[in-house]
Protein backbone atom coordinates (compact mmCIF):
# COMPACT_ATOMS: atom_id res chain seq x y z
CA UNK A 1 0.00 0.00 0.00
CA UNK A 2 2.11 2.88 -1.35
CA UNK A 3 0.80 6.32 -2.27
CA UNK A 4 2.66 9.13 -4.02
CA UNK A 5 2.22 12.37 -2.10
CA UNK A 6 3.57 15.91 -2.09
CA UNK A 7 3.67 18.79 0.36
CA UNK A 8 5.13 22.30 0.61
CA UNK A 9 8.25 23.22 2.58
CA UNK A 10 9.35 26.86 2.56
CA UNK A 11 7.66 27.31 -0.80
CA UNK A 12 9.18 24.21 -2.41
CA UNK A 13 7.11 21.23 -3.50
CA UNK A 14 8.58 18.09 -1.95
CA UNK A 15 7.67 14.66 -3.31
CA UNK A 16 7.33 11.49 -1.29
CA UNK A 17 5.85 8.02 -1.02
CA UNK A 18 3.58 7.11 1.88
CA UNK A 19 3.57 3.47 2.98
CA UNK A 20 0.54 2.26 4.92
CA UNK A 21 0.27 -1.06 6.76
CA UNK A 22 -2.17 -3.49 5.19
CA UNK A 23 -3.45 -4.48 8.62
CA UNK A 24 -5.03 -1.09 9.37
CA UNK A 25 -8.76 -1.15 10.07
CA UNK A 26 -11.06 1.59 8.74
CA UNK A 27 -10.80 4.69 10.92
CA UNK A 28 -7.77 3.36 12.79
CA UNK A 29 -4.86 5.73 13.38
CA UNK A 30 -1.35 4.27 13.40
CA UNK A 31 2.01 5.49 14.60
CA UNK A 32 4.25 6.65 11.75
CA UNK A 33 7.83 7.44 10.79
CA UNK A 34 9.46 9.97 8.51
CA UNK A 35 12.26 8.21 6.59
CA UNK A 36 15.18 10.54 5.80
CA UNK A 37 17.65 9.74 3.02
CA UNK A 38 21.40 10.27 3.08
CA UNK A 39 23.71 12.93 1.63
CA UNK A 40 22.55 14.01 -1.82
CA UNK A 41 20.56 10.80 -2.18
CA UNK A 42 16.80 10.44 -2.65
CA UNK A 43 13.73 8.64 -1.34
CA UNK A 44 14.15 5.73 -3.77
CA UNK A 45 17.50 4.55 -2.42
CA UNK A 46 17.65 0.95 -1.27
CA UNK A 47 18.07 1.77 2.40
CA UNK A 48 15.14 4.18 2.64
CA UNK A 49 12.81 1.96 0.65
CA UNK A 50 13.81 -1.07 2.72
CA UNK A 51 13.18 0.78 6.00
CA UNK A 52 9.80 2.14 4.89
CA UNK A 53 8.61 -1.30 3.80
CA UNK A 54 9.96 -2.90 6.97
CA UNK A 55 8.10 -0.39 9.11
CA UNK A 56 4.87 -0.90 7.15
CA UNK A 57 5.26 -4.63 7.67
CA UNK A 58 5.53 -4.00 11.42
CA UNK A 59 2.30 -2.01 11.43
CA UNK A 60 3.58 1.57 11.04
CA UNK A 61 2.92 4.15 8.37
CA UNK A 62 6.12 5.49 6.80
CA UNK A 63 6.75 8.55 4.63
CA UNK A 64 9.96 8.55 2.60
CA UNK A 65 10.48 11.82 0.75
CA UNK A 66 13.05 13.80 -1.22
CA UNK A 67 14.61 16.76 0.55
CA UNK A 68 14.60 20.02 -1.40
CA UNK A 69 17.14 19.94 -4.21
CA UNK A 70 17.11 16.12 -4.32
CA UNK A 71 15.24 13.50 -6.32
CA UNK A 72 11.89 14.72 -7.59
CA UNK A 73 11.55 17.63 -5.16
CA UNK A 74 11.89 21.27 -6.12
CA UNK A 75 14.86 23.42 -5.17
CA UNK A 76 18.36 24.09 -6.49
CA UNK A 77 19.81 20.68 -7.23
CA UNK A 78 22.56 19.73 -4.82
CA UNK A 79 21.95 22.61 -2.40
CA UNK A 80 21.51 20.31 0.59
CA UNK A 81 21.85 22.69 3.53
CA UNK A 82 21.68 20.93 6.89
CA UNK A 83 19.26 23.20 8.73
CA UNK A 84 17.07 23.54 5.63
CA UNK A 85 16.72 19.77 5.69
CA UNK A 86 15.70 20.06 9.34
CA UNK A 87 12.97 22.47 8.17
CA UNK A 88 11.90 19.98 5.49
CA UNK A 89 11.65 17.27 8.16
CA UNK A 90 9.49 19.45 10.40
CA UNK A 91 7.26 20.40 7.48
CA UNK A 92 6.96 16.74 6.48
CA UNK A 93 5.80 16.01 10.03
CA UNK A 94 3.19 18.77 9.79
CA UNK A 95 1.92 17.25 6.55
CA UNK A 96 1.86 13.70 7.86
CA UNK A 97 -0.02 14.78 10.98
CA UNK A 98 -2.94 15.91 8.79
CA UNK A 99 -3.47 12.44 7.34
CA UNK A 100 -6.53 10.65 8.77
CA UNK A 101 -4.65 7.32 8.98
CA UNK A 102 -1.95 8.76 11.25
CA UNK A 103 -1.86 9.27 15.00
CA UNK A 104 -0.53 12.83 14.92
CA UNK A 105 0.93 12.51 18.43
CA UNK A 106 2.97 9.43 17.54
CA UNK A 107 5.20 10.33 14.59
CA UNK A 108 8.87 9.37 14.77
CA UNK A 109 11.83 9.95 12.48
CA UNK A 110 14.46 7.55 11.15
CA UNK A 111 17.51 8.54 9.11
CA UNK A 112 20.63 7.10 7.53
CA UNK A 113 24.02 8.89 7.62
CA UNK A 114 23.41 12.58 6.74
CA UNK A 115 19.69 11.89 7.20
CA UNK A 116 20.45 10.44 10.64
CA UNK A 117 22.22 13.64 11.69
CA UNK A 118 19.21 15.63 10.46
CA UNK A 119 16.85 13.24 12.29
CA UNK A 120 18.66 13.70 15.61
CA UNK A 121 18.80 17.48 15.21
CA UNK A 122 15.12 17.71 14.23
CA UNK A 123 14.06 15.56 17.19
CA UNK A 124 16.20 17.69 19.49
CA UNK A 125 14.48 20.93 18.49
CA UNK A 126 10.93 19.75 17.70
CA UNK A 127 9.00 18.23 20.60
CA UNK A 128 6.35 16.87 18.21
CA UNK A 129 8.74 14.12 17.09
CA UNK A 130 7.84 11.17 19.28
CA UNK A 131 10.83 8.87 18.67
CA UNK A 132 14.12 8.90 16.76
CA UNK A 133 16.26 6.23 15.08
CA UNK A 134 19.73 7.16 13.79
CA UNK A 135 21.77 4.79 11.60
CA UNK A 136 25.37 5.76 10.95
CA UNK A 137 24.71 9.34 12.00
CA UNK A 138 26.97 12.10 13.27
CA UNK A 139 26.89 14.90 15.82
CA UNK A 140 29.89 17.15 15.13
CA UNK A 141 30.60 18.14 11.55
CA UNK A 142 34.18 19.30 12.02
CA UNK A 143 35.23 16.23 14.04
CA UNK A 144 33.55 14.00 11.47
CA UNK A 145 35.45 15.57 8.57
CA UNK A 146 38.75 15.48 10.47
CA UNK A 147 38.42 11.71 10.90
CA UNK A 148 37.08 11.11 7.37
CA UNK A 149 40.13 12.92 5.93
CA UNK A 150 42.49 11.38 8.46
CA UNK A 151 45.88 11.31 6.74
CA UNK A 152 47.98 14.50 6.66
CA UNK A 153 47.73 14.55 2.87
CA UNK A 154 43.94 14.12 2.86
CA UNK A 155 43.42 16.76 5.55
CA UNK A 156 45.67 19.21 3.69
CA UNK A 157 43.61 18.67 0.53
CA UNK A 158 40.31 19.14 2.41
CA UNK A 159 41.38 22.32 4.20
CA UNK A 160 42.79 23.69 0.95
CA UNK A 161 39.39 23.08 -0.63
CA UNK A 162 37.74 25.04 2.21
CA UNK A 163 40.08 27.99 1.65
CA UNK A 164 39.60 27.93 -2.12
CA UNK A 165 35.83 27.78 -1.78
CA UNK A 166 35.79 30.86 0.46
CA UNK A 167 38.16 32.70 -1.91
CA UNK A 168 35.98 31.97 -4.94
CA UNK A 169 32.85 33.06 -3.14
CA UNK A 170 34.45 36.42 -2.33
CA UNK A 171 35.42 36.78 -5.99
CA UNK A 172 31.86 36.05 -7.13
CA UNK A 173 32.78 32.71 -8.74
CA UNK A 174 31.19 30.07 -6.51
CA UNK A 175 32.73 26.62 -6.55
CA UNK A 176 31.12 23.18 -6.84
CA UNK A 177 32.73 20.27 -5.01
CA UNK A 178 32.73 16.58 -6.05
CA UNK A 179 30.91 14.23 -3.70
CA UNK A 180 33.91 12.12 -2.75
CA UNK A 181 36.04 15.20 -2.00
CA UNK A 182 33.46 15.98 0.69
CA UNK A 183 32.58 12.53 2.02
CA UNK A 184 35.00 9.77 0.96
CA UNK A 185 33.31 6.42 0.29
CA UNK A 186 35.38 3.30 -0.48
CA UNK A 187 34.79 2.08 -4.05
CA UNK A 188 33.40 -1.22 -2.77
CA UNK A 189 30.50 0.63 -1.08
CA UNK A 190 29.64 3.10 -3.85
CA UNK A 191 27.11 0.73 -5.39
CA UNK A 192 24.90 1.48 -2.40
CA UNK A 193 24.30 5.04 -3.64
CA UNK A 194 20.78 5.53 -4.96
CA UNK A 195 20.43 5.98 -8.73
CA UNK A 196 20.28 9.71 -9.42
CA UNK A 197 22.37 10.64 -6.39
CA UNK A 198 23.98 14.06 -6.67
CA UNK A 199 27.69 14.00 -7.48
CA UNK A 200 28.64 17.70 -7.18
CA UNK A 201 27.55 20.22 -4.55
CA UNK A 202 27.78 23.98 -4.03
CA UNK A 203 30.62 24.88 -1.67
CA UNK A 204 28.07 26.29 0.80
CA UNK A 205 26.98 22.71 1.49
CA UNK A 206 30.43 21.85 2.85
CA UNK A 207 30.46 24.90 5.11
CA UNK A 208 27.08 24.09 6.62
CA UNK A 209 28.13 20.48 7.25
CA UNK A 210 31.26 21.64 9.06
CA UNK A 211 29.14 23.88 11.30
CA UNK A 212 26.30 21.38 11.87
CA UNK A 213 26.33 20.07 15.42
CA UNK A 214 23.56 17.73 16.54
CA UNK A 215 25.56 17.13 19.73
CA UNK A 216 24.30 20.49 20.93
CA UNK A 217 20.64 19.44 20.83
CA UNK A 218 20.58 15.64 21.26
CA UNK A 219 20.05 16.01 25.02
CA UNK A 220 16.73 17.70 24.28
CA UNK A 221 15.24 14.50 22.85
CA UNK A 222 14.75 12.90 26.28
CA UNK A 223 12.44 11.61 27.64
CA UNK A 224 11.42 10.58 24.13
CA UNK A 225 13.18 7.38 23.00
CA UNK A 226 16.33 7.47 20.85
CA UNK A 227 17.99 4.51 19.11
CA UNK A 228 21.55 4.92 17.81
CA UNK A 229 22.82 2.26 15.38
CA UNK A 230 26.34 2.29 13.95
CA UNK A 231 28.73 -0.10 12.32
CA UNK A 232 31.51 -0.96 14.76
CA UNK A 233 33.96 -0.37 11.87
CA UNK A 234 32.19 2.19 9.72
CA UNK A 235 34.03 2.94 6.46
CA UNK A 236 32.23 6.26 5.90
CA UNK A 237 31.08 7.96 9.12
CA UNK A 238 33.40 7.51 12.12
CA UNK A 239 31.85 5.21 14.72
CA UNK A 240 32.87 7.59 17.50
CA UNK A 241 30.23 10.05 16.26
CA UNK A 242 27.37 7.88 17.56
CA UNK A 243 29.30 7.13 20.76
CA UNK A 244 29.52 10.86 21.48
CA UNK A 245 25.83 11.35 20.67
CA UNK A 246 25.06 8.60 23.18
CA UNK A 247 27.23 10.26 25.83
CA UNK A 248 25.33 13.53 25.41
CA UNK A 249 21.82 12.05 25.15
CA UNK A 250 19.32 11.64 27.96
CA UNK A 251 17.29 8.56 28.79
CA UNK A 252 15.95 6.38 27.28
CA UNK A 253 18.72 6.07 24.68
CA UNK A 254 20.09 2.81 23.28
CA UNK A 255 23.36 2.50 21.35
CA UNK A 256 24.25 -0.59 19.31
CA UNK A 257 27.63 -0.99 17.55
CA UNK A 258 27.31 -3.84 15.07
CA UNK A 259 30.36 -5.74 13.89
CA UNK A 260 29.21 -7.49 10.72
CA UNK A 261 27.73 -4.54 8.80
CA UNK A 262 29.16 -1.40 7.22
CA UNK A 263 27.81 2.09 6.69
CA UNK A 264 24.76 1.22 4.56
CA UNK A 265 23.45 -1.30 7.08
CA UNK A 266 19.77 -1.08 6.14
CA UNK A 267 20.63 -2.01 2.56
CA UNK A 268 22.37 -5.18 3.69
CA UNK A 269 19.25 -6.97 4.97
CA UNK A 270 21.09 -7.96 8.15
CA UNK A 271 18.80 -10.00 10.42
CA UNK A 272 20.46 -8.69 13.59
CA UNK A 273 19.79 -5.10 12.59
CA UNK A 274 16.15 -5.84 11.76
CA UNK A 275 15.64 -7.63 15.07
CA UNK A 276 17.29 -4.82 17.03
CA UNK A 277 14.94 -2.30 15.48
CA UNK A 278 11.88 -4.52 15.93
CA UNK A 279 12.60 -5.22 19.60
CA UNK A 280 13.34 -1.57 20.34
CA UNK A 281 10.08 -0.50 18.70
CA UNK A 282 8.08 -3.04 20.66
CA UNK A 283 9.52 -1.73 23.92
CA UNK A 284 9.61 2.01 23.36
CA UNK A 285 7.32 2.90 20.46
CA UNK A 286 4.73 0.24 19.52
CA UNK A 287 2.69 0.70 16.35
CA UNK A 288 -0.53 0.76 18.33
CA UNK A 289 -0.72 2.71 21.58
Amino acid sequence: MEERVSFISDGFKLVGVLHLPESSAPGERRAAFLVLHGFGSNKDGGGGTTVARMLAGLGYAALRFDFRGCGESEGERGRVICKEQVKDTRNALSFLATRPEIDSKRIGVVGQSFGAAVAVYAAGVDRRIAACISSGGWGDGMKKFRKQHASPRAWKKFTAMLKEGKRRRRSGKPMRVPRYDIVPIPPRLRGNLAPGSIMKFPFEVVETMVAFNANEVVGGIAPRPLLLLHSANDSVTPTEQSIELFARAGKPTNLHLIADVDHFMFSEGNTLVVNLVRNWLEKYFPAQA
